[in-house]
């Protein structure tokens, strides 16, 4: 509990110490009403002062106006009429007694999102001549090696240079499992060394570092309101001045009503009375507190499970959900190629093409070059290796141990004018390769003569059938694969998944009219910052549509599609810059899991709203008629408030969803 809240808290206790003591003492009227005054204004002086305010600034119509009017209204009539003033003070007392648990639940769900993201350390271990010196993290450069000893936080993105660790990333990804790690491998900021002293080379700043970044997210995430919560906003401004002037009416139309007609004397009192009761119930308190809270704690509950939402709009939008289209590479597989066939030519062995190939490709830091540079192993640093020269789209040209070597698709084969080349199927004399086969295929030829080709395959991440699964469990109707590979690659991975629909062989811009076109038309992409969410495109859908990638081609589609979904842990900054949502761990069943918390939280924020109002409502017309008092409208104003905040507390618990 903050100071702020003690502060009230010490007011509540004072004021119901003296509401009760007076009740028990028997003065004039005049006496009684300057002693309730006491107890009134240590509960209540900061709600008038918020009311005069208001009427200075020209924003009166707020619920402190409604509690300053209905109060002292009250007071007005105790000593008028009815000579109970505890009612006045009471209102008052519940009013600030319902601000107080608001304001706790709140903070309550901003202290579990505080601790569960903080992940970023205040400073970073540099070995000096002086022994480890501490520095803050933004002065530490690109290329300084760290040190991280067991128990601290990685302040900076790196490669471990020196050491081996256990590390904890729960709250990056919200996977409990610690990683090994050991030189060459990449560590995160935010992870927690368990067990071992690392000596870390930075390849980031701290600021572009993934603590900093993820911060910055969750940070921002609250400044892009939903639909729901500008639905709130808007209603408060007409229902506010509605049920000023609704009062009004009450408190005049019935008495002049009753002056009017013979025999009958106007009873202002208790039409007053009556008046003021309806403005009591009629503070908007529960929709206004318990909404935003259901989304800020949703968003939270989402980042303990490594799913980062940019926005409440986003969260909204994900409820919506009914057709996901997934990239293949980095999100349905690892990213990770394997060699998976070697096919010479006659008179080439496997070994020979596949050093030859090797080698051609030393330079390349593609994951194709990766992969054959590792099959080869040893054997692909020797040799002589020069001209090398890279054509994109095509693949590349060296001259290895004085033969001219082109590896690539077909179109570099047919650049190179290499003779030989077929697509007949392996195991016919003198043919080298078969196009039944999936996986990538790189082509070979040395001094223009086709030398055979090497298919390499992705490798399918272990959660991805049960990703798909989950998905169509949680009300996904449609499931589609993009990719820019093969067709018989995409489709062999498809057929393994479970997914239907493919359309493989596609370029970026290729993917981003797919996209549209499946969203029913090209549109605006919805991400404009006006905080009125995604919008729908061409309007032929009710669904929305979700785009999952990770590379950097990804990056036009994710900001194209309804909802951004990126892989967090190994996808391109650009991708996670134009995604909406962020899975932490690149696990493709956190898709599904971040729809069921959408979904639970538009549940509750319906519950909340039908809740709220109807209670309103029933109350307002209760009171109209007589039939309640002021007590009542203390319930339908704090009673309904607690109830409704404790309903939206409920978004924050989603581990076993």
């Amino acid at each position: 509990m903050n100071r702020k809240q003690k502060h009230t808290l010490i007011r509540i206790i004072i004021s119901a110490v003296l509401l009760i003591a007076l009740c028990f003492v028997h003065l004039s009227r005049p006496v009684m009403c300057v002693l309730y005054l006491i107890p009134y204004l240590v509960i209540g002086y900061d709600i008038l002062k918020k009311a005069g305010k208001g009427i200075i600034n020209r924003q009166p119509l707020d619920e402190n106006l409604l509690m300053a009017i209905a109060t002292i209204g009250a007071m007005v009539l105790a000593v008028c009429r009815t000579g109970d003033f505890t009612e006045a003070v009471a209102v008052m007392l519940f009013y600030q007694i319902g601000e107080l648990f608001q304001s706790c639940a709140v903070g309550r769900s901003r202290r579990n999102i505080g601790e569960l993201m903080d992940i970023r350390p205040d400073c970073a271990n540099i070995e000096g001549p002086d022994g480890i010196e501490q520095v803050d993290p933004d002065e530490v450069e690109i290329g300084t090696v760290i040190l991280v000893q067991p128990g601290e936080k990685v302040p900076i993105d790196g490669i471990v240079e020196d050491g081996n660790a256990s590390m904890d990333t729960s709250a990056l990804t919200g996977e409990s499992v610690p990683r090994s790690v050991r030189p060459g491998d990449e560590v995160i900021s935010g992870s927690i060394d368990m067990n071992g002293v690392l000596r870390i080379r930075t390849t980031r700043e701290f600021e572009e570092s993934t603590a900093s970044k993820i911060l910055d997210l969750v940070e921002n995430a609250s400044s892009r309101k939903s639909r729901s919560e500008n639905f709130i906003s808007r209603f408060a401004r007409v229902y506010t001045p509605a049920v000023v002037i609704g009062a009004v009416l009450l408190a005049l139309v019935p008495p002049l009503v009753q002056m009017a007609m013979p025999g009958m004397s106007a009873e202002w009192g208790e039409w007053i009375y009556r008046a003021l009761t309806f403005l009591v119930i009629s503070c908007p308190c529960a929709l206004v507190i318990s909404i935003p809270l259901s989304f800020f704690a949703g968003i939270g509950g989402a980042s303990r499970e490594g799913i980062l939402v940019k926005g409440s709009n986003f969260l909204e939008a994900l409820s919506a959900v009914d057709t996901v289209v997934m990239d293949k590479t980095g999100t349905l597989t690892k990213g990770v190629f394997e060699v998976t066939g070697v096919y010479p030519r006659q008179g080439l062995t496997q070994d020979e093409l596949l050093q030859m190939a090797a080698r051609a490709e030393m330079y390349s830091s593609h994951p194709v070059a990766l992969a054959l540079r590792g099959a080869a192993g040893d054997a692909a640093e020797t040799g002589s290796v020069e001209d090398v020269e890279e054509i994109a789209g095509h693949g590349v040209r060296a001259s290895v141990d004085g033969k001219t070597v082109c590896a690539g698709n077909m179109k570099m084969m047919k650049l190179a004018g290499a003779e030989g080349i077929t697509d007949a199927p392996a195991g016919a004399e003198g043919l080298p390769c078969t196009p039944e086969e999936a996986g990538t295929r790189i082509h070979v030829s040395a001094d223009g003569r086709y030398a055979g080709c090497i298919v390499i395959s992705d490798v399918i991440k272990e959660t991805s059938a049960e990703a798909v699964s989950k998905l169509r469990a949680a009300g996904v109707k449609r499931l589609i694969m993009l990719t820019g590979d093969a067709k018989a690659a995409a489709e062999a991975v498809a057929e393994q998944l479970g997914i239907t629909e493919v359309f493989s062989e596609l370029l970026p811009g290729d993917k981003v009219e797919k996209v549209e076109s499946l969203s029913g038309g090209a549109g605006t992409d919805g991400k404009s910052g006006t905080g009125e969410g995604p919008e729908k495109k061409g309007g032929s859908r009710k669904g929305k549509l979700a785009f999952v990638g990770d590379g950097i081609n990804d990056a036009p589609v994710l900001s194209r599609a309804d909802v951004g979904i990126a892989m967090g842990a190994l996808g391109s900054d650009a991708a996670i810059e134009a995604a909406d949502v962020v899975l932490m761990d690149d696990n493709p069943v956190k898709i599904a899991k971040a729809i069921r918390i959408s979904g639970k939280c538009m549940r509750i924020v319906r519950e909340n709203i039908v809740f709220a109002i109807g209670i309103k409502v029933l109350c307002l017309l209760l009171c109209a008629l007589g039939l309640v008092g002021m007590w009542a409208a203390i319930f339908a104003d704090v009673g309904v408030m607690v109830l409704a905040v404790l309903n939206a507390i409920r978004t924050l618990f989603v581990k076993n969803l």
